[in-house]
């Protein structure tokens, strides 16, 4: 075989490494892109939960400042207290 032959084999087999190499190279991709679509969608919907979750405590913990609120004024604008033992009566039917 000449050189010239042989260069042009070379040549060859080079490029067909790196078209193969190209190839591998686009699979990699795809799947870490698919990969990293499901995490970004699991995190999504974690973060719809945390923000539903983190409402509703929200709504608690001011549903409970409001009823302190109350207590508190009850007691010291109008003078209310919690009744005694001795002036609870239980009805039973």
């Amino acid at each position: 075989m000449s050189a010239v032959r042989m260069v042009g084999y070379f040549i060859i087999l080079v490029l067909l490494a790196g078209v193969i190499g190209c190839a591998f190279g686009v699979i990699y991709t795809r799947q870490e892109s698919r990969r990293l679509f499901s995490e970004y969608n699991e995190l999504t919907k974690e973060r719809d939960r945390l923000n539903y979750e983190f409402g509703r405590l929200e709504l608690e913990r001011a549903t409970k400042a409001e009823i302190n609120g109350i207590e508190k004024t009850a007691r010291t604008d109008i003078g209310m207290v919690s009744p005694s033992a001795a002036n609870t009566v239980v009805i039973k039917r």
